[in-house]
């Protein structure tokens, strides 16, 4: 059985790697970063995942290990002074939060307008943009074998409780979905679910599985970065085999089981342990889908999109999003522009096979839904973009499409403006009663 080795901000620099490769600049620059946005990597990922012999260009390492240009020059500047001219801890947390509020901690609405209510009152830990899903965050899940450096849900993982997603209470979800009959998936978020041990996931998860009870029920999902992160929670942990029988408890009680797994780099599935989980989680009954964002410095090639779905398909996984840094954290490091994700995709597209191409994308999760990036082109003249919601806060706005003007450094859907002719998107209309409805 292999032993977990946690290693943060406070002890990165007993990794033996860290000690031979990394310049005391550069081990400093990853506690200015890491004063601001989490880090926590693990034993996993720095033997058998970063090749310490491309540092710092090595995508797993740019993955996980904070980077001096993910906060922008003067924030930079600002907690460096006050970590080493000794300023004290009160000023250097007045600073850091500071900075955070300025990150967009809560991206796409997610605490204005996604957290729905239950007679009256907020449902903590749930959120409900689309009918027919519903994300559960059990408090117990609020951290990850390790923090992906890009990483939206950032917030979950430093400490203020105002700004974490989190609920224990299980018999509130249920009473929540029996009162929403059109839900019929459940996604069990974080952090990381698979963080927990059995005994806390069966907790949360057999209730879910009484038809009787939750009639309309029909997909259990589990968002996790633990197949490439640990994946020897499926293989030799002590509990592994427990595990395994759950997943299959899900499935002979005619449950759809999907593991949303988020794979960024080909490297991810090279280890024989990652192949060995997929294979176990595979037996079980239980589908794997694949997602991840298109990020700079880690993915940003059609190669490496072509290798990584051709290889999610031989092992058995399903492609599933190809997605576009989200508008938080250190986006302004990460993203791609939207032009180049979209060229991204259609030349790896041109290079996988049919079975692969069940992946989406590029696409953004916005405040009004998944919004995909379809094309450009020329109309009477003018350059355009076409955008189509693959999911939407109404459901009749799923599927439509719709232009913008054609801009090639525009990141996010906030940078874009409606093609000639029009003075908003279709959806703004009416956007404003939608968020409050959705309330």
């Amino acid at each position: 059985m292999q032993k977990y080795k946690s290693f943060g901000i406070r002890n990165f620099r007993n990794i033996p790697q860290v000690q031979a490769r990394l310049s005391e600049e550069e081990k400093k620059e990853i506690e200015v970063i890491g004063a601001v946005l989490p880090f926590r990597t693990n034993n996993f990922i720095v033997d058998e995942l970063i090749d310490w012999d491309n540092i710092p260009n090595d995508p797993m390492f740019q993955l996980t290990f904070p980077q001096k240009g993910m906060l922008i020059p003067e924030h930079f500047k600002q907690v460096s002074a006050l970590l080493w001219n000794y300023g004290s801890e009160k000023d250097v947390r007045y600073t850091v939060n500071n900075i955070r509020e300025q990150l967009n901690p809560h991206p796409s609405g997610q605490m204005d307008y996604n957290v729905p209510f239950l007679d009256g009152q907020e449902v903590k830990g749930l959120q409900h943009k689309y009918e027919d899903t519903v994300l559960f965050f059990p408090s117990q899940a609020q951290t990850c074998h390790a923090y992906c450096t890009y990483c939206f849900r950032w917030p979950q993982f430093i400490g203020n409780e105002e700004l974490k997603f989190q609920t224990g209470e299980i018999d509130l979800l249920i009473r929540y979905l029996k009162r929403h009959p059109e839900v019929t998936d459940v996604l069990i978020t974080g952090g990381d679910p698979m963080i927990m041990n059995v005994e806390r996931l069966k907790q949360y998860i057999i209730p879910l599985l009484d038809s009787s009870v939750l009639p309309n029920l029909q997909t259990i999902r589990i968002g996790t970065k633990s197949l490439s992160y640990w994946p020897y929670k499926y293989t030799t942990d002590i509990e592994s085999d427990d595990l395994m029988r759950l997943f299959e408890t899900v499935v002979n009680a005619n449950k759809n089981l999907a593991i949303m797994a988020h794979i960024n780099h080909p490297v991810e599935l090279r280890p024989g342990a990652v192949q060995e989980a997929i294979r176990r989680i595979l037996r079980t009954g239980a589908q794997i889908r694949t997602q991840a964002p298109v990020m700079n410095h880690i993915n940003n090639s059609s190669k490496i999109w072509k290798d990584l779905w051709n290889e999610q398909v031989r092992l058995g996984c399903v492609p599933y999003y190809m997605f576009i840094a989200r508008d938080t954290g250190a986006q302004n490091y990460f993203a791609v522009p939207l032009i180049d994700a979209l060229r991204i995709f259609s030349k790896s597209y041109q290079d996988i096979s049919g079975l692969a191409r069940t992946a989406r994308g590029p696409c953004m999760s916005t405040t009004p839904g998944k919004i995909q990036i379809l094309g450009a082109a020329d109309e009477g003249g003018e350059s355009l973009l076409m955008l189509k919601f693959l999911r939407a806060r109404r459901k009749e706005w799923t599927d439509k499409i719709f232009f913008a003007k054609y801009d090639d450094q525009s990141i996010w859907l906030d940078d874009l403006t409606p093609a000639s002719g029009f003075e908003h998107f279709f959806y703004e209309k009416d956007y404003s009663e939608t968020l409050l409805n959705n309330r």
